[in-house]
């Protein structure tokens, strides 16, 4: 999607504070928003988003997510448009990825809830006249998506599924989310300074595996809040999963990992810390645990509970991103 910019004489209106003069046109170009109206605690700025993509010639397409309609009716006639922009938190955006999976439209994470961390693992911009740019210019990385299975239901997922800790501290933070956003993740982390431990049956590709902790995460993207790399090595276009075995007696003890994997992000020098956690590498993951804990993936916390497997897609969706592969690897 790229091309020169017309001048205000073809039709284009200034925009709000002629943000959009720098914005190449798209003449011609169909973009498919879709968005959910419960996303978030403030003004995400979608209405300026769409206000600037058509000043730039685009036909914009809205469709607001409802309670009782599938996504693959949102997404029907995807391969129709030139780009599909899903605007919510990170459930909505990896509902839409999965939905639109191997449709070969490049798709925008644009960050309208509270963590938005897909959209942080893909160095977005957050304005709107930012995101409206990233759309235009059309610059698209091909990345792996994850498939969770639960009694025999499944679902997508972009960045990670998890059982244990890290789906307690999202359960714990659903009721502060409104009052706090972000912080509220931190706050609930907190809170889980003696989270049950059990023991965990692993089954990676095919091999058995059992160890005691207090969780698994089963990672694509790698980055935390801030952009802070959970672990090393996690990269989301190689065909696998990393997956993170939580040894840690609190989420806490976690953070010396989190400098770790900095430091090595940095080349800082070799691990300063080891033994809260291990790494291991599958295309897919059966877990199950002694003490049946709570699933999440991509931020949402769900009813259901170990065991689940999870198996990868490669190359499943295009994401719009500024950034290369190699720079959304940890």
């Amino acid at each position: 999607m790229t091309g020169q910019t017309p001048p205000p004489s073809a039709g284009r209106s200034p925009g709000p504070d002629a943000a959009d003069a720098t914005i190449p046109s798209m003449t011609g170009k169909r973009v498919l928003v879709i968005f959910n109206p419960k996303s978030g605690n403030g003004d995400s700025g979608l209405p300026t988003f769409n206000t600037l993509l058509r000043g730039a010639g685009a036909e914009v397409v809205e469709r607001e997510l409802t309670q009782d309609t599938p996504m693959t009716e949102y997404v029907k006639d995807v391969e129709s448009f030139d780009a599909v922009v899903a605007a919510g938190g990170d459930g909505t955006v990896s509902s839409v990825s999965y939905a639109s999976r191997y449709k070969n439209v490049p798709l925008l994470a644009y960050p309208a809830g509270t963590a938005n961390l897909i959209a942080q693992n893909l160095d977005l911009p957050v304005t709107p006249q930012d995101l409206a740019r990233v759309v235009a210019e059309g610059r698209a990385v091909r990345v792996d998506m994850g498939e969770v299975e639960v009694r025999g239901e499944t679902q997508g997922f972009a960045m990670l599924a998890g059982a244990g800790a890290d789906a307690a501290m999202i359960r714990d933070s659903e009721d502060l989310k409104d009052r706090f956003g972000v912080l509220a993740y931190v706050m609930s982390a907190m809170k889980q300074l003696n989270p049950r431990k059990t023991t965990f049956t692993l089954t990676i590709d095919g091999q058995r595996r059992e160890f005691e902790g207090i969780g698994v995460m089963v990672a694509n993207f790698g980055m935390a809040n801030f952009r802070l790399p959970i672990t090393t090595d996690i990269s989301p276009d190689d065909g696998r999963f990393t997956v993170v075995l939580l040894k840690a007696g609190n989420l806490l003890r976690l953070v010396p990992n989190l400098i770790d994997s900095v430091r090595a992000k940095l080349n800082l020098g070799d691990p300063l810390f080891s033994g809260n956690l291990e790494t291991l590498s599958a295309r897919e993951v059966t877990v199950d645990a002694a003490d049946p804990f709570p699933l999440q993936y991509d931020g949402e916390l769900h009813v259901e509970t170990t065991p689940f497997t999870a198996r990868i897609l490669p190359g499943a969706v295009r994401y719009l991103t500024p950034s290369t592969e190699e720079q959304l690897a940890t």
